[in-house]
């Protein structure tokens, strides 16, 4: 009797990336009818870092378009090579972000989350003026503990370059830029819901002052239901999607 043909490595991907994609959006429905919310107001972003632009090319045929990438040097290639094979998705760009990277970053992002300096806004603020025809969405994002290397803007004090009001205020104040909500990690190894409910409070605090800012990005796959128990409107989501990353990556 002959054997069925084993299935092309192209379709074993893609059916483990249904298979996780079904589990993951099965966590977001039960977190939302656990919160009183409508699983539409929580977009899920597939964070590919890693991972090749084949996989993005096959989750945007299982209908997630919301893509995301931590550093220039991969995200920017990664772009290029799913946009010239037709395939259109919209890019989130959520690692610790250098200004010198602002002007590669521009040119394919649509979502900058990990915004946490007047700098970095003028950065990017100039670079979209130059390189982009309309402004660049933002996230500022918020240092929940305090952790200088964890990144983020500080809540409270007056620092004029790292303080979230004065980071939102010059992101609101660009034209090239449109400054979209928050965005942050709750720190590692600690129950994640006080951070959560931190964010939360800081982006109530924002949006009553910038109506549109309306984004909450916070939770991945570890703690993605207390994410959105407290808010999120995107949780950004690696490992329970994609798989287990490699540590020689």
């Amino acid at each position: 009797m002959t054997e069925p043909p084993l299935p092309a490595p192209d379709d074993q991907r893609r059916a483990e990336l249904a298979a996780n994609l079904a589990r993951v959006r099965s966590r977001i429905d039960a977190a939302c009818a656990s919160a009183g919310r409508d699983p539409a107001d929580v977009t899920m972003v597939a964070v590919t870092k890693t991972y090749p632009a084949s996989d993005v090319a096959l989750l945007a045929g299982l209908d997630v378009r919301d893509v995301a990438e931590n550093r220039d040097q991969e995200a920017a290639p990664k772009a290029a090579e799913v946009a010239a094979t037709g395939t259109r998705v919209r890019w989130h760009f959520v690692g610790q972000l250098q200004r010198n990277k602002a002007r590669s970053v521009v040119r394919y992002a649509d979502l900058v989350h990990s915004v946490d300096s007047v700098r970095l806004a003028g950065a990017l603020a100039d670079a979209a003026r130059r390189h982009r025809e309309h402004p660049l969405e933002v996230l500022v994002q918020v240092n929940l503990d305090g952790a200088a290397e964890r990144g983020g803007a500080l809540v409270g004090g007056d620092d004029p370059d790292r303080g979230v009001d004065a980071v939102a205020a010059a992101v609101a104040g660009s034209e090239a830029l449109r400054l979209a909500g928050v965005m942050a990690v709750a720190p590692l190894g600690t129950d994640p819901e006080p951070a959560f409910a931190r964010l939360a409070e800081v982006a109530a605090r924002l949006r009553a002052e910038y109506p549109a800012a309306v984004a909450v990005s916070a939770g991945m796959s570890g703690d993605l239901e207390a994410a959105i128990a407290y808010g999120a409107t995107h949780v950004r989501i690696g490992s329970a999607l994609l798989g287990m990353r490699s540590t020689l990556r």
